[in-house]
């Protein structure tokens, strides 16, 4: 870990009874990068993020961001030091406009004041997510593809400095993901930190600058997209040989 990193995890472990969910973590997210966080089901993904963003108090270690101990706070005070993150199952206040969701996100993570100031930021998110004409319809109103823009434009909403993607793509068809992964693209360009956890390595691979792997809540490798698909402890316990083999020269990624 350095000092410029913008996110350090120090041995963090967080247990549910006798689970181990997250298993004495160490991580450094150095600032702009692209990260992938991949693994099977039950790895610890969600969550090693739940436990970032203070859903989950961490059971032993240290989470800082931007140099500050952030281990203990309230999922609020840590939106309001620059964290943002969406929910792998979108839940946006169903009968609240699409303008109002945007609006209440930047306005629980103090990146603006209440009423018209708020809807004057939102709706630039909006219109960067390509749901500005859609921005007084009702969010239940929303398909699954436009719910997941509305998904980002929330966290946009919050002015962050990382951005935590949980699952963005999931349920989309390809021309959705197309779309979602320029979006993203557009995002990091911004110099915005993004980590995202996510099952299509189509995604992971075309992405992301680095990728970090989980297994049984423990960090079993981490590396740049080419030494990933070619780690054999990361082929045992999550791609497959048949995968790896397919995709052993990267920039021609299946599925």
């Amino acid at each position: 870990m350095t000092s410029a990193s913008l996110l350090e995890l120090s041995g963090v472990t967080r247990r549910f009874g006798g689970l181990r969910a997250v298993s004495n973590l160490d991580l450094s997210v150095e600032r702009g990068e692209v990260i992938g966080l991949i693994g099977p089901n039950g790895a610890g993904k969600t969550t090693l993020v739940n436990v970032i963003t203070g859903v989950h108090r961490a059971s032993a270690g240290t989470v800082r961001f931007n140099g500050e101990d952030i281990t203990r706070l309230p999922p609020y005070q840590v939106a309001r030091r620059g964290i943002a993150r969406t929910f792998q199952i979108v839940q946006p206040f169903p009968e609240m406009t699409v303008l109002e969701n945007v609006a209440a996100a930047a306005m629980f993570a103090g990146a603006a004041g209440y009423g018209r100031e708020a809807n004057a930021q939102a709706l630039e998110h909006l219109e960067f997510v390509g749901l500005a004409k859609s921005a007084n319809a009702r969010a239940a109103s929303l398909t699954l593809a436009m719910r997941k823009r509305l998904e980002l434009a929330k966290g946009l909403a919050m002015r962050p400095k990382a951005l935590l993607l949980d699952e963005v793509n999931a349920g989309l068809n390809a021309t959705e993901v197309d779309h979602a992964l320029s979006l993203i693209r557009s995002i990091a360009a911004q110099g915005i930190t993004v980590l995202i956890i996510e099952h299509l390595m189509k995604v992971v691979l075309t992405l992301c600058t680095r990728i970090v792997v989980l297994h049984h809540g423990e960090l079993i490798a981490t590396g740049d997209p080419a030494s990933i698909v070619k780690d054999q402890r990361v082929v045992q316990a999550y791609l497959g040989r048949r995968y790896a083999a397919d995709n052993a020269t990267p920039g021609a990624p299946h599925g």
